[in-house]
């Protein structure tokens, strides 16, 4: 493996480190950054089978609820 020393500013450092668990090394947790570009697809079409219009139904009602408390 090769080793590569970079600099990081004070922030950097004291941020990766509240990511870091005892397990993992600076480079996992760097690394972890760029696996999770993808996740975000794993909730494509997660929201297709929702009944929008009962949706909207409960949003007026709600906001007829708060209106009605001003």
């Amino acid at each position: 493996m090769t080793s590569i020393n970079i600099s990081v500013k004070k922030d950097a450092y004291d941020f990766l480190k509240k990511l870091k668990s005892k397990d993992q090394s600076f480079s996992d947790v760097i690394l972890s950054f760029k696996k999770d570009k993808n996740v975000i697809m794993d909730f494509f079409g997660i929201l297709k089978n929702l009944d929008w219009n009962m949706r909207e139904d409960c949003m007026k009602d709600m906001r007829r609820s708060f209106d009605k408390r001003l």
